[in-house]
C-alpha cells in the first residue's frame, strides 16, 4: 500500500523589481512556498491500468514521482525515422505489433522523424515506447494533455487493451476526467480530494453505435490512410460507416478480372 506525506517547498531565489512588487501588493511574507500532500494509494494485487487524475496543481505529478520514480517513460528521439528510435534489442515485428495495437498502424508514418509527427501520432508513439520498455510499472504523464479529445477517448482504448494483452502494468497521469472510462482502469487516484478507488469492472467506456450505409464519392477522404493504394476504381462499390454524422470507416469492393467467375 503506498503511502505519501509529501511536504514540497520551494525558495524564492531571487527579489527582483517584479517580485518585490508583487510581494507589496498582495502583502507576501514568506521566502518559500510549501505544499503539502498525503494520502495512500492501495494497489490491488492483480492490475493493469491505474490513473491519478485531477486539477493542475493538485500533485498529481509530484506524489507520481514519489511513488514510482523508476516507472517514468521520458524517451528520447533522435533517428531520421522514428522506427529507428525503438529499442535495439525489441524485434521488428514486435514494434510493429505495438504500434498498431496502439492505434498507429500507417508504415508510411513510421518511416518519419519524430519531429514531424502530428500530436496524436506522437502520443501513440510514445505509448508503443513505453509498453516496450522491461519496467515493472510504466508511468505516462502528462496523458492525452496535447491531442483532441476525440484522439484521446479512443487512443485510450487502444492503450488499455494493448496494456492488458502485454501483462503491464500502466499508470496514467492527467487532468483529462474524459478517458477514465476508456482507459477502463483497475484504479483511480483522484488528487482533487486524495481520494482513493478501485474501479475493476466499474468504468466501463460509452457503446459506440455503428451505421453502415451503401455510400458514393466517399473514397477521397479515406484514401490517404491507405498506404498501399491511394485510389479507387470507378466500378467499385462502396460502403461507408458512421458514428452519428461522422464517417469513420469505409469498404471497396472491386470487382476481380477472371474468365469464369465474378470474384470482388
Amino acid at each position: 500500500m503506498p503511502s505519501f506525506d509529501i511536504v514540497k517547498e520551494t525558495e524564492i531565489q531571487e527579489k527582483s523589481f517584479r517580485v518585490a512588487q508583487l510581494y507589496d501588493q498582495f502583502d507576501l511574507k514568506d521566502n518559500s512556498i510549501k505544499e503539502h500532500f498525503s494520502g495512500n494509494i492501495e494497489l490491488p494485487e492483480d492490475w493493469n491500468v491505474g490513473v491519478i487524475v485531477g486539477k493542475s496543481g493538485t500533485g498529481k505529478t509530484t506524489i507520481a514521482k514519489e511513488l514510482f520514480a523508476e516507472g517514468f517513460c521520458q524517451p528520447k528521439y533522435k533517428a531520421k525515422s522514428v522506427i529507428d528510435d525503438f529499442p535495439k534489442k525489441a524485434e521488428t515485428k514486435e514494434i510493429f505489433s505495438v504500434l498498431s495495437s496502439v492505434g498507429f498502424s500507417s508504415p508510411p508514418s513510421w518511416l518519419k522523424p519524430y519531429e514531424v509527427l502530428s500530436n496524436g501520432e506522437k502520443m501513440r508513439v510514445d505509448l508503443a515506447m513505453a509498453i516496450l520498455q522491461k519496467k515493472e510499472i510504466i508511468l505516462f504523464d502528462e496523458y492525452t494533455s496535447v491531442v483532441d479529445r476525440e484522439v484521446a477517448q479512443i487512443g485510450s482504448l487502444a492503450v488499455q487493451k494493448a496494456v492488458r494483452r502485454a501483462g503491464k502494468k500502466f499508470i496514467a497521469v492527467t487532468c483529462h476526467y474524459d478517458v477514465l472510462n476508456w482507459l477502463e482502469p483497475d484504479w483511480v487516484f483522484n488528487t482533487d480530494t486524495m481520494e482513493y478507488q478501485y474501479t475493476r469492472g466499474r468504468l466501463r467506456r460509452p457503446e459506440i453505435s455503428i451505421d453502415i450505409y451503401k455510400t458514393k464519392g466517399n473514397w477521397p477522404m479515406f484514401s490517404k490512410y491507405h498506404y498501399l493504394n491511394h485510389s479507387a476504381v470507378s466500378t467499385s462499390e462502396e460502403y461507408t460507416a458512421y458514428i452519428g454524422n461522422k464517417a469513420v470507416a469505409i469498404i471497396i469492393w472491386i470487382t476481380f478480372p477472371h474468365p469464369k467467375t465474378k470474384i470482388k
